[in-house]
């Protein structure tokens, strides 16, 4: 049986020759740890009674192992390697795997990995026998995450923000393959857009025997190739000049192939990568994508599904959540603290979904925790920096890892500070967030976390916080556990940058967390010094039932539409809402009713506001409203009467456009007061 058959590295592609290893392989649990002492790596040592299907974490149902708290675990299956193979060399190559590995062929050993979240390979030439082989693969799972990178995987013991976590994701959970290829090969290839973006900055790495006079062939698109003869090993930097350049943008996502084919002694290696023209930049409090303004409409993602866990159980899954972001009206993804299997990444590639990216945290602060975790963002760059969706790195969230504090602890402001410098040592083409939501030291872009059910304190700190970088508010930890953070710090202070909100939400049930979703994201939108929102979130995780779909992807009963509410073009009430299914209490018959429109768009535009009663269904007014590029309008006054004999109606507004096209919706659900008076008495 062969499972999630697609290539799995498409922004790095030799799938002109390889081998898909995903399926089903043989399964030995290992709890007391004995398959060492046992030998069970070499042929013949053991009975393989069990299956597991790859690349399905064991705690997960898709894998059929479906076991919890296991701390060690072993794979085999058998390998035969084409015929047409026998020139080159047959690379075994593992998407990631959870988190501790040691692999052999044949019974001798090839090579070890250590870390969770990113790619390895090894050459098994020279251990197969007449092309084929037994691969028996070992991988600790150490229940004690706290010293580890593990993001939301639960930890024995547990994290301090394990009310929050999920079922861990243990051994191998991303595709495994062969491939072949010369000895004397491409390594690796970045490339980003040049800072006029007329062309494309190529950094190539290569390894082998034979570079010195190998050939390096390297084009895009229908632009004239260039051939480079190599002397030596050295990383070989160039620019790929595009004569009419195409911009990536959300609403035109377009792409550019690059082809590299490397001629040497050993023979021919050719790999495909891409990347996209774009630009995204800080300047003062505002984003800038391509040099026009962003505004980041955004929720999280957490990367879990329901039968397979970490694991998308097919590519089109992938690409469905990339979809269903979009659909909702979101033009961005914060992927929280997982690094995401690389087709997500090219689905938000290739269909226009920006990417806050970020890597995994440990649970303790500790002097080994810290390496391995600052070990993580220089190999996170060299995986994905080629992918233009990503417009912002994040490093830390809300100090998970650095044990709270940091306003306090100069320790761990310099550990802040040290992450930030690393990360833009490597990458600094993008926006880093230093540590989300928490106390900002060394930012580029300043974010806060708030949750509450309050919505008068909601916009009460909203505001506050849009106004004065350095207002305090509280995070609840737990109960009766309050710690108070600042967007900056003694020392740091809080400079003059964009501003976004970074996780918010509030309800109980699908259809209060619609009411909250509507009323919070309007005075987010209400801010015109804020740069954006990010959502808590897409879809549910196990206990966290706060998505905006449910954990099959399913839409949820909301009572309103998410891409009205996220919608490039807004309408604000200026008003403070009662309740679900009761927004405003009107005192008479006639009101009248203050609202803004934010729009955050380059386009200006020129339309009607007209508003209507649910039981009336026909237009009970309009008004002409002009719309400039990234405006919040002042408050527009209507003047409205509740239909006759109607004690409670729903007031429907929207925004059309001169060309008739609707670009806002809102609605609003009215009743009279003393039909209110007479409800609460009865």
């Amino acid at each position: 049986m062969s499972i999630r058959e697609e290539y799995p590295r498409p922004d790095f592609d030799r799938s002109h020759s390889w081998m898909c290893l995903n399926g089903a392989w043989d399964f030995l649990a290992d709890p007391e740890d004995q398959g060492r002492q046992a030998d069970w790596e070499q042929p013949g040592k053991v009975n393989w009674s069990q299956s597991i299907l790859v690349p399905f974490a064991w705690e997960s149902a898709s894998s059929t192992v479906q076991r919890e708290w296991l701390p060690v675990g072993w794979y085999r299956r058998f390998l035969e390697r084409p015929s047409a193979w026998r020139q080159e060399r047959t690379i075994l190559h593992f998407g990631a795997v959870y988190y501790r590995c040691q692999v052999w062929v044949n019974g001798r050993q090839v090579g070890e990995h250590t870390g969770g979240y990113l790619p390895f390979s090894f050459d098994i030439t020279d251990e197969l026998r007449d092309g084929q082989g037994e691969l028996v693969v070992r991988v600790e799972a150490p229940l004690n995450k706290l010293a580890i990178p593990h993001g939301k995987q639960r930890s024995n013991p547990p994290d301090d923000y394990d009310s929050c976590a999920f079922t861990a994701s243990s051994g191998i959970w991303q595709s495994v393959w062969l491939e072949s290829r010369p000895a004397t090969f491409i390594r690796h290839v970045s490339l980003s857009p040049t800072e006029q973006l007329d062309g494309i900055n190529a950094s190539v790495e290569f390894d082998g025997p034979h570079l010195a006079g190998a050939l390096l062939h390297i084009s895009v698109e229908d632009m004239p190739e260039q051939v480079i003869r190599l002397q030596d090993a050295q990383p070989l930097a160039l620019t790929l000049s595009i004569a009419q350049p195409q911009l990536w943008t959300p609403a035109d996502p377009h792409l550019y192939n690059v082809w590299l084919k490397l001629e040497s002694k050993d023979g021919v290696d050719q790999v495909k990568c891409y990347t996209g023209l774009r630009t995204i930049a800080v300047q003062g409090n505002r984003l800038l994508l391509n040099g026009e303004r962003l505004y980041i409409r955004g929720a999280l993602d957490q990367g879990y599904w329901p039968e397979s866990g970490y694991t998308a159980p097919t590519d089109e899954a992938l690409r469905q959540d990339v979809e269903l972001a979009l659909q909702a009206g979101y033009n961005l993804i914060r992927k929280h603290i997982k690094l995401e299997d690389p087709r997500w990444l090219y689905w938000a590639d290739r269909l226009g979904l920006l990417v806050w990216a970020e890597p995994p945290c440990v649970g303790r602060y500790s002097a080994q925790a810290l390496a391995r975790f600052e070990e993580q963002l220089p190999l996170m760059v060299a995986r994905d920096s080629s992918h233009p969706s990503i417009v912002l790195w994040g490093i830390y969230n809300e100090e998970w890892g650095l044990d709270w504090r940091s306003t306090l602890d100069v320790e761990k402001q310099e550990a802040v500070i040290r992450a930030y410098d690393l990360l833009a040592a490597h990458d600094h083409s993008r926006p880093i967030i230093d540590d989300s939501g928490w106390n900002h030291i060394k930012t580029d872009v300043l974010d806060w976390h708030y949750y509450d059910h309050d919505n008068r304190r909601w916009r009460e700190i909203t505001e506050k916080l849009a106004n004065d970088a350095s207002t305090w508010f509280g995070h609840e930890l737990a109960v009766d556990r309050w710690y108070e953070t600042q967007l900056g710090v003694a020392g740091y202070p809080a400079r003059n940058l964009p501003l976004i909100n970074g996780e918010y939400g509030a309800g109980d049930t699908p259809e209060s967390r619609g009411w909250y979703l509507r009323w919070q994201t309007q005075e987010l939108r209400r801010q015109a010094a804020m740069s954006g929102y990010i959502y808590t979130e897409l879809y549910d995780v196990e206990h966290e039932k706060c998505g905006i779909y449910d954990a099959q992807r399913e839409p949820k009963p909301l009572g309103c539409d998410p891409s009205d509410i996220n919608a490039e073009t807004v309408i604000i009430f200026d008003l403070m809402p009662q309740r679900p299914g009761l927004d405003y209490l009107a005192e008479n018959t006639q009101f009248e009713l203050s609202l803004q429109v934010s729009h955050h768009s380059p386009q200006a535009l020129r339309g009607q506001l007209i508003w209507s009663w649910e039981s009336e269904k026909a237009s009970t007014g309009s008004c002409p409203l002009a719309l400039a590029p990234y405006e919040l309008t002042v408050p527009t006054l209507i003047q409205l009467e509740m239909p006759d004999g109607c004690e409670h109606d729903r007031l429907h507004i929207q925004y059309i456009d001169t060309e008739g096209t609707r670009r806002a919706y809102n609605f609003l659900d009215v009743a009279a007061a003393e039909w209110q008076r007479h409800e609460s008495s009865s």
